[in-house]
């Protein structure tokens, strides 16, 4: 069984999806190790305690150190990392340490709507502005660049010539709840 480092800095509802679909789950691949946040008043702070798993707080310098990061995850025994709404670029050390077993969820269909600066609310302000016809999730591995990993799984949903930013949020947090966890669990299976 694999074991995964979840990276988030928010709310950490994709966090805790992922979290519930490991420990419910009667034959899982992965189970999640910990939790690494680096925003002290961050929700998934909350969340992880209640469901029981161990969530490590860090600076900045200390994400972007490799003794100390590669020390941390070292501790867990990460097989692979998650990245649920982590709004910091991984150091070169860390893609590279953790070729090919990092993925990210990206709340747009890549390549549109990507980049620095691209992420939760900005991506559906875009999106709205652009009068889009449909948006989704894009699930990619991650590498030195953001938002240009090989993408794994993409999904898509319609919208309406009058959607709000908000609405469009919440048809793409359904997508993510329903996909994310399922995406994962066959990533890492495939990971051998």
């Amino acid at each position: 069984m694999k074991r995964i480092a979840i990276f988030a800095s928010g709310n950490g509802s994709n966090a805790e999806n992922i979290i519930r679909y490991f420990q419910e789950s009667a034959c899982p691949a992965a189970i999640v190790a910990v939790v690494i946040c680096n925003n002290p008043a961050a929700g998934v702070i909350g969340r992880c305690r209640s469901l029981g798993v161990e969530c490590e707080v860090m600076t900045r310098p200390e994400i972007n150190d490799p003794e100390i990061m590669t020390n941390t995850l070292g501790r867990h025994s990460v097989d692979a990392i998650v990245l649920a709404g982590f709004l910091q670029m991984l150091p070169p050390f860390l893609t590279s340490a953790y070729h090919d077993r990092i993925i990210n969820i990206h709340p747009s269909l890549l390549p549109r709507f990507g980049g620095k600066g691209m992420y939760g609310r900005h991506v559906h302000e875009a999106v709205a502005a652009a009068r889009e016809k449909e948006t989704g999730i894009t699930i990619h591995l991650v590498n030195e660049r953001y938002d240009e990993g090989r993408v794994i799984f993409q999904a898509s949903v319609a919208l309406g010539p009058n959607d709000t930013p908000a609405e469009i949020e919440e048809k793409v947090h359904r997508l993510e709840r329903r996909h994310f966890p399922e995406v994962i669990s066959g990533w890492i299976s495939a990971m051998g």
